[in-house]
């Protein structure tokens, strides 16, 4: 019985510890809405001041490539092509790669795009490689090796950039030149469509509104969010260029950079509409490549930024807390089993470990519910009436729920199964 007993204590103390990490992890985002209001207006001048930066005369102004990465995303590809084509730039000046991957019908497609853009006098390469080896971050690195240029504007396919992306989004290059990226704000083209599309609207908001905006105007790491930015070469090449060994290239590259002394602009004003998942296999799928990737990312990243003596402790403070959160559901789903186990051995502590269950999970949704409130606001005006954002919030809450079961079913099949490979799995587009 004494056994027993130890290891109840055991198992509650390990719930206990998982309960106070997810209040700290969940407890930053409602640090960040309090940072991102005193930051704000000196972070929106500072935004526009360099967004007021004149450019060169044309004859002057750089060479810029527009990278469009697909894979069997079909007609939609043609949208993305031909958007990118009208982006107001000297035409000779203006480069784009169709970063294709594909092994269905969308590979012919994109040849035809490249064919019909060429014969209107724009310079247009279908890139389509046998294999997808370091996927989006592969087809990158290789695209890039295929032209002396310095300056790359990325887009995934589904995005369609307004004709003056180039014209105000170079503009920060002029005036800091050490800007590694410059990152456009995500907008949406079906944001409305379903209960699900506008719940991602409302999280990205949050993300892009109060994370990305407040990380940038603290001057915290700023992650590359994999479309609709400008990167130069020369920060790419200091973070040891793309890779595919990771399925968030983006986030990889960032913090590759950032701890060699790149840093990178968030634009809030400037929105690039995309496609939101409209369905709830292929958002969790989304998800958990997220997921993954972070974690990834975090497990290589922190001996990195540990050990750097460029970086101050405040700062890495920060990176660290950011890179923490990839850890949200591997904490709660070890909090989640020793509690369990806990009160399994040990009815007595039930309701202390109820107790300290329910002070979390309301600290929880008080920090989740200011923090995407926040950036709704911020964003879109608080557009959302109070009473329908608070459906907005039971499906979120749904939501999270989701990918924590789903992701506790994918690494449960994992502990049984032999190693397999990193693979990309692309969301896919339908072109709405």
């Amino acid at each position: 019985m004494a056994i027993l007993a130890i290891l109840a204590l055991l198992f509650g103390a390990v719930f206990a510890v998982c309960c106070l990490l997810l209040a700290a992890f969940i407890g930053s985002l409602l640090y960040m809405v309090v940072l991102h209001h005193r930051l704000k207006d000196a972070g929106l001048r500072r935004e526009e001041r360099l967004l007021s930066t004149p450019l060169p005369a044309d004859a002057d102004l750089p060479h810029v490539v527009v990278q469009i990465p697909s894979f069997n995303e079909g007609p939609v590809v043609r949208r993305g092509a031909e958007s990118a084509a009208a982006l107001d730039w000297p035409r000779d000046k203006l480069h784009i790669q169709l970063l294709d991957d594909s092994t269905d019908e969308t590979a012919e497609m994109v040849r035809q795009v490249a064919a019909d853009l060429r014969a209107k006098g724009f310079d247009v390469v279908a890139l389509q490689r046998t294999d997808r080896s370091g996927y989006k971050g592969g087809a990158l690195h290789e695209a890039m090796q295929k032209t002396p240029y310095d300056f790359f504007a990325i887009f995934d396919v589904d995005y369609i950039p307004p004709t003056d992306f180039l014209r105000v989004c170079m503009r920060p290059f002029f005036a800091e030149p050490r800007t590694a990226f410059v990152q456009a704000r995500f907008d949406f083209l079906n944001p409305h469509e379903n209960a699900l599309t506008e719940m991602q609207m409302v999280t990205l908001d949050a993300h892009l509104g109060i994370e990305q905006a407040t990380r940038c105007w603290a001057g915290h790491p700023l992650p590359f969010n994999g479309t609709c930015g400008i990167w130069q070469r020369a920060a790419i090449d200091a973070g040891g260029g793309w890779k595919g060994d990771t399925v968030t290239e983006d986030l990889d590259l960032t913090y590759r950079g950032w701890v060699k002394g790149w840093r990178a602009l968030f634009l809030t004003t400037v929105g690039v509409p995309g496609e939101l998942p409209a369905d709830t296999k292929t958002w969790l799928r989304q998800q958990q490549r997220w997921q993954d990737g972070f974690r990834h990312v975090s497990m290589r990243m922190f001996p990195e930024i540990l050990k750097s003596r460029d970086i101050t402790p405040s700062a890495k403070l920060a990176a660290l807390l950011h890179l923490c959160m990839a850890l949200n559901q591997p904490v709660l789903l070890v909090g989640v089993a020793s509690g369990i186990l806990a009160g399994l051995l040990a009815p007595s502590l039930v309701p202390l470990l109820l107790t300290l269950f329910v002070v979390t999970v309301a600290w929880v949704l008080v920090c989740a519910t200011t923090f995407l409130r926040a950036g709704h606001n911020f964003i879109r005006g608080g557009e959302i009436p109070p009473l329908e954002f608070a459906v907005v919030l039971v499906r979120f809450v749904g939501g999270q729920i989701a990918t924590v079961v789903r992701s506790f079913g994918v690494h449960f099949k994992k502990m049984f199964s032999k190693p397999k490979p990193v693979v990309f799995d692309r969301t896919p587009k339908r072109g709405n």
